[in-house]
């Protein structure tokens, strides 16, 4: 059954990474859709952490040649640098609030957050056709924006591309070059925990539990998935509406209070934490 979860669970990732409704989320909806069935949330941790490695690899291939240039002429080319300006606001949102982040991933906020995500994807279709001037052009005040809409999506549930994007069209970028840097502004942020997670193992289980079969089985569909997910937005977003997400997420919310009210599943309770 491990192989059948990791398989699961890899789809899950690879899409729902890059497409705007929330990986954090649906991973954490599936877990307890598979709970059932055997599958373990707290020994499947370093499945989770390896399933973000798979879609890093993704990230990697897409825009290959981007990372390429950035890294051989990083003064030329200031993406790099653009990136870790984006990072910074969730960097200093979780050394500030990382007890509170901790309590949400509990999963009492799920629900609600669906709902955000929804909203963010109706006003980033708003936002897009506001009728002014668009730029494929990313400065520090994009990325800052963007960063700042990335440290509102550690909420889980709340979709770190989906919100991103809407940052990237609200700093006058066009929705094509909106999604390619939220793309690659993943990649900072996965890495950094996929770091933390192998010196979490080196100190417990060891590096070999990181490579086990079904993990190994969970990287690959991630990443062949999260591939094809971001192609996919890359052709999509620039002519098609963002607004079916937004219904969907409409209806996964609705599902999921339902199931947090009524205790169906296992679901926590939507309640406000401790502060």
């Amino acid at each position: 059954m491990q192989y059948i979860f990791s398989l699961i669970l890899g789809v899950v990732q690879g899409l729902s990474e890059f497409l705007p409704i929330s990986s954090s989320g649906h991973l954490l909806v599936f877990e307890k859709l598979l709970a059932p069935l055997g599958y373990n949330s707290v020994s499947s941790s370093q499945l989770l952490t390896m399933l973000h490695m798979g879609t890093l690899f993704a990230v990697a291939a897409v825009f290959f040649g981007d990372w390429v240039d950035m890294l051989l002429h990083p003064i030329k080319n200031k993406t790099l640098g653009l990136l870790f300006i984006a990072s910074l606001p969730a960097l200093f949102a979780v050394i500030l609030l990382g007890d509170l982040f901790d309590s949400l991933f509990t999963g009492w906020f799920l629900g609600p957050s669906f709902l955000i995500t929804a909203l963010f994807m109706w006003l980033a279709e708003k936002v897009s056709h506001n009728g002014k001037q668009k730029t494929d052009e990313v400065d520090v005040k994009a990325a800052l924006i963007m960063g700042g809409f990335q440290a509102i999506a550690l909420l889980p549930g709340v979709s770190r591309s989906g919100s991103t994007v809407l940052g990237g069209m609200v700093a006058g970028l066009t929705r094509k070059k909106a999604a390619a840097f939220s793309f690659m502004m993943s990649a900072p942020a996965i890495l950094g925990g996929f770091l933390k997670e192998v010196k979490d193992a080196a100190e417990t289980s060891g590096f070999s539990s990181l490579f086990s079969g079904p993990i190994l089985l969970g990287v690959l569909v991630s990443a062949v998935v999260g591939y094809l997910a971001i192609r996919f937005m890359l052709k999509i977003i620039e002519r098609k509406s963002l607004n079916g997400f937004a219904y969907y997420l409409v209806a996964v919310g609705v599902v999921v209070i339902v199931f947090q009210l009524t205790g169906a599943l296992d679901f926590p309770p939507i309640k406000l934490p401790a502060l």
